[in-house]
């Protein structure tokens, strides 16, 4: 992937959040460790309202604004990733660049790294006349239809919800 923005040392872990934090001057309050620990301990999509329920099952008191509040902040720092959708906004521990496919029967949002081929890019270039500096593609599905011969449940698949996908070089792409 292409340079990504100020930072270019990509957050991969709970510390390396917790360290942009402090280079940002973020204050790091118990809320804020404690919504940052849940989003690298989970490694999915939650709402706020799943993030406000999920820290108060665990017995960590902390309340509906102080989470708004928090998620608020750490978005627009670019420590989490804010995802907008028609039924509200969902948050996620990987905030670099990276690409969603979204599971349409499960609601799912599992997060890849698709590698576009230079060639590619620079066609898109040219065509535009715009100079691609980043890019994300969205991917829609289903996981549990029959006509999916990949077709697995939850249980079966990657703890981690982590996919990396590379682009070969040599595939023919003659279509933008």
């Amino acid at each position: 992937m292409r340079e990504q923005g100020a930072y270019s040392k990509p957050i991969r872990s709970l510390e390396d959040a917790i360290n942009r934090c402090q280079i940002q001057g973020m204050r790091l309050s118990r809320q804020r460790l404690f919504i940052l620990e849940l989003l690298w301990e989970a490694r999915e999509h939650l709402s706020a309202r799943e993030i406000y329920d999920r820290l108060n099952q665990q017995g960590k008191s902390i309340g509906h604004t102080s989470v708004y509040q928090n998620l608020e902040a750490l978005s627009e720092r670019g420590i989490i990733e804010c995802v907008e959708r028609c039924d509200g906004r969902l948050y996620g521990n990987i905030s670099d660049s990276h690409s969603h496919v979204n599971c349409l029967d499960t609601d799912r949002i599992i997060d890849v790294c698709v590698e576009l081929p230079e060639d590619l890019l620079k066609q898109i270039e040219e065509k535009t006349g715009v100079k691609i500096t980043d890019y994300r593609i969205d991917f829609y599905g289903y996981k549990n239809s029959p006509e999916n011969p990949n077709n697995c449940h939850d249980d079966e698949s990657d703890p981690s919800g982590k996919v990396s996908l590379f682009f070969s070089e040599k595939e023919d792409i003659s279509e933008v």
